[in-house]
This record gives C-alpha cells, sequence and structure tokens, in this order.
C-alpha cells in the first residue's frame, strides 16, 4: 500500500530554518506529482508548494515565495520542504501529498495520497 511518511517537524524560534521530507513507498514516485500542504489550528488545509512528477516544474503559494523551497528526490522516493526564515504564522501541521501524473493545477486539492503530517511551531 501507498504511505507517505513526513519527518523534520519541530520547535524553531522565529527566523530560523528547517527542512522537511516525505519518504513515498508502494508507488512509482518518478510518476507523481508532489504536493505539501499546511492546516493551522482553526483554519482550512492551505496549498504550500508543489512539484510536478516531469520536467522539474514547481509552484508556490504566493505569500511563501522566496522562503521556502521544494525539491525532490527520485533516487530516493523523497520530497523536501526546505523552510527558511520561518515566522510564528508557518506554525502548523505540514501534510505531503501525492497525485499520479498531474500536469496542472498543482495547488488544488484532489492528491490521490497524504501523509500523516508533522507539526512545525514557530516560537516568537
Amino acid at each position: 500500500q501507498v504511505q507517505l511518511v513526513e519527518s523534520g517537524g519541530g520547535l524553531v524560534q522565529a527566523g530560523g530554518s528547517l527542512r522537511l521530507s516525505c519518504a513515498a513507498s508502494g508507488l512509482t514516485f518518478s510518476s507523481y506529482t508532489m504536493g505539501w500542504f499546511r492546516q493551522a489550528p482553526g483554519k482550512e488545509r492551505e496549498f504550500v508548494a508543489a512539484i510536478r512528477w516531469t520536467g522539474g516544474i514547481t509552484l508556490y503559494t504566493d505569500a511563501l515565495k522566496g522562503r521556502f523551497t521544494i525539491s525532490r528526490d527520485n533516487a530516493k522516493n523523497t520530497v523536501y520542504l526546505q523552510m527558511n526564515t520561518l515566522k510564528p504564522e508557518d506554525t502548523a501541521v505540514y501534510y505531503c501529498a501525492a497525485d499520479f501524473k498531474r500536469n496542472y493545477g498543482l495547488g488544488l486539492d484532489g492528491y490521490d495520497y497524504w501523509g500523516q503530517g508533522t507539526q512545525v511551531t514557530v516560537s516568537s
């Protein structure tokens, strides 16, 4: 069965950095567009970043451009989210998601598979 396991979350001070990882198994990773979403307490889940299965195309929510970077290593079946200059408002549970050969609408919901999430807490 497909599994997406996030790691790398934790507590960090404002201005600090974290790198999240999402290890995938049970699927042909190179055929999946991978996304990161987050959900803060009391708020709806929102799109963070995505990287397409082919062509290296990336997409970010506008508010996070320049601070967050998504990347993937197909040899390791892993997608990463490098988060820099973290702010208290980045506090949320971060989820990775996978969708088979999604070419458009990378920021939209409806991904096939989801991880359990990893908590990121940014203190002021």
